[in-house]
């Protein structure tokens, strides 16, 4: 029989990490909070009824050239090197491809984030990731950001999934992602994803890997109590199948959980066999 392949698709912002990446060294680095950096951003959005990740992507352009500060690939993934992560996320990875492994699967991981993907790269997990999805600028000549190339919204998102799907790994890519695949031709059916998201935004991608046989998480920052009554919130309403504390040690929720369903899919794919 096939090895099926599980993904496992993870935001990134308050899900693997308790901030938004731009927090860990960026916005200290021009002089700002990051609730003045936030309402900067969201007041340009209002001012210009522009996408509020275009938005945050101009101010950290304007602001970056204003206070003298290089926006090379090599520079977003310096502030990289800064981000914070939950517990146990370092070891996570391992953790669950050995699980995988005896179970007879192959697990791989994604990123599916509204932030940046240069800076996901200079963090110290980048390396666990089979592709990340996210925002990036377009770059010179001399290397220095110019324009922005992907911005991703919470909508932008679902589009990754379907190419997760089919095994595209292009994000300018928009005709191989529309193109009619039978499930049983997709590297990685619906049925075999595990959505991890932590909040409104990750909604559109939770549901529509639940409507086609997936499962999805929502996970809460555990010391943060309006994080898990969002969390909870969403399970309550049908969007997640399940919540739990953004903590991914061995005797964690979050990896009780993945296991279970590993099992389920592995199970799933025999009897699929077996006909």
């Amino acid at each position: 029989m096939r090895k099926p392949i599980v993904a496992l698709i993870y935001d990134f912002d308050g899900t693997l990490s308790p901030g938004n990446m731009q927090e860990f060294g960026f916005i200290q680095a021009i002089g700002k909070t990051p609730s003045e950096f936030w309402h900067l951003s969201d007041g340009i959005a209002v001012k210009y009824d522009a996408s509020n990740v275009l938005a945050y992507m101009k101010l950290m352009f304007d602001e970056a050239h204003r206070n003298g500060i290089h926006l090379r690939r090599e520079d977003f993934k310096k502030f990289g090197r800064n981000i914070e992560l939950f517990d146990g996320v370092k070891e996570w990875f391992s953790l669950v491809n050995e699980y995988g492994r005896k179970r007879g699967v192959k697990v791989e991981h994604y990123i599916n984030s509204s932030g940046l993907k240069e800076i996901i790269e200079g963090s110290g997990i980048a390396a666990e990731f089979k592709h990340v999805f996210a925002g990036t600028f377009i770059y010179g000549e001399d290397g220095e950001a110019v324009w922005p190339g992907t911005a991703v919204d919470y909508t932008a998102k679902t589009q990754f999934l379907f190419k997760i799907s089919k095994g595209i790994f292009s994000a300018q890519d928009n005709k191989q992602v529309n193109s009619s695949v039978s499930d049983d031709k997709k590297r990685i059916p619906f049925c075999n994803m595990i959505y991890f998201g932590d909040g409104d935004t990750d909604v559109p991608c939770m549901k529509i890997v639940g409507m086609f046989g997936g499962h999805s998480i929502a996970v809460y920052n555990p010391s943060n109590d309006k994080k898990k009554a969002t969390a909870l919130k969403l399970k309550r309403q049908g969007r997640v199948a399940f919540a739990a504390p953004a903590v991914y040690t061995p005797d964690s929720r979050a990896f009780r959980l993945v296991c279970a369903i590993i099992d389920k899919i592995k199970a799933d794919e025999t009897l699929k066999e077996l006909k």
